[in-house]
């Protein structure tokens, strides 16, 4: 099987690499830009089509391998129940394809891209992929069907979002979803998950040679682009899709390992969208209208003059979190781990802040950093 993930790792990169460059001639013929504006920290134009190369990728490459196994009359596992989830798991992605892809190019209203989100997190419950256990959280461990499902619909919009907010700065949203994407294989391939594993080795194959654009691409010379709604849609799906499918069948502390590492490895994003929310609240704004108050505009902000500073640092904070969180799996409740990471989250902001008020606020400008 390694050939294979290895097959399709490297199928996927291929393909990436010839795609993004012709996404990048259309975005400039056509002059499709990600125009800077005060709240946005690039200060000329990108294309933010990036995201169109992943969906396609992904599809075509885990065909074409699991076609050329099936030709061979390689074995693997692919069961009732897994084709079920992997069809309900195309069709959702298809419509945040769509959706993501008219967002990018034209705008669409945030009520909008919510209701098709819950419609995609619909159709991952239909397959039967939902969470069954709580995993101890609060000394809960199974949960009736209408609590698991309840749940898994709001775990797959918040992850969703969780990883299309982060988006703020190069590298910074494809960086964690790569980390994540590699915790979750590792994970999978334990359990020995073939199609699960192909699914997230291809991502992350996509993902890479776009991550090498966004980081190092040079604007001026009209090399950089970003993923756009598209892109971040994608990824937060098929990895809430992927944590979920951790999630089943978790009974006792040794089986919720996997659960645990998986959220980890995208605690960052989804704890930097709790903190805005509330601080939204706190001051009396929409929620879901966007602002400059995620971490990355803080650290910016705090005095770092480089957005790839501003990345390392926040990769760093979770791999980090994923490494705590992993030692303590099997050694303490998940309640007590969150209290552990929330504790740890907050005194990072708490220094944070401290060099935010040190710099008088930071500047009134956020530098454009490579």
């Amino acid at each position: 099987m390694e050939l294979y993930y290895a097959a399709g790792f490297l199928l996927a990169c291929v393909l990436g690499m010839i795609v993004l460059p012709n996404i990048l001639f259309v975005s400039h013929k056509k002059q499709l830009y990600d125009m800077p504006d005060a709240r946005k920290v690039h200060k000329s134009p990108v294309p933010r089509l990036g995201g169109l190369s992943f969906f396609p990728v992904i599809i075509f490459t885990m065909f074409s391998v699991m076609g050329v196994m099936l030709c061979l009359e390689t074995a693997f596992q692919l069961d009732y129940h897994v084709l079920c989830e992997f069809l309900f798991l195309f069709a959702g992605l298809t419509i945040l394809y769509l959706t993501g892809e008219t967002d990018d190019l034209v705008g669409v209203g945030y009520r909008y891209k919510f209701m098709v989100q819950i419609l995609a997190a619909i159709l991952v419950v239909m397959s039967g992929n939902w969470i069954h256990s709580f995993a101890g959280l609060f000394g809960i461990w199974e949960v009736p069907a209408w609590l698991g499902i309840l749940a898994t619909i709001f775990v797959i919009i918040f992850l969703t979002n969780s990883i299309n907010l982060i988006d703020g700065i190069d590298g910074l949203a494809s960086g964690l979803s790569i980390i994540s994407l590699v915790a979750i294989c590792v994970l999978l391939i334990a359990g020995s998950s073939f199609v699960h594993v192909l699914l997230g080795i291809v991502t992350a194959g996509v993902v890479v040679p776009f991550w090498f654009y966004n980081v190092f691409g040079n604007s001026h010379r009209g090399h950089k682009l970003f993923m756009g709604d598209t892109g971040s849609l994608t990824l937060g799906y098929i990895l809430s899709f992927l944590v979920i499918y951790l999630g089943q069948d978790v009974d006792t502390q040794l089986e919720s390992r996997p659960m645990i590492i998986a959220f980890s490895s995208l605690l960052v994003p989804m704890l930097d969208v709790i903190r805005v929310a509330f601080h939204r609240i706190r001051k009396g704004r929409n929620p879901f209208l966007p602002d400059r108050n995620h971490i990355h505009h803080k650290l910016l902000r705090a005095g770092m003059r480089k957005t790839r500073y501003v990345m390392l640092t926040i990769i760093f904070i979770d791999v980090l979190l994923i490494v705590l969180n992993t030692l303590l799996a099997t050694r303490i409740n998940v309640t007590f781990i969150i209290l552990i990471d929330v504790i740890l989250w907050t005194s990072i902001q708490f220094i944070i802040n401290h060099y935010i008020r040190k710099n008088h606020g930071g500047p009134s400008y956020v530098p454009e950093g490579v």
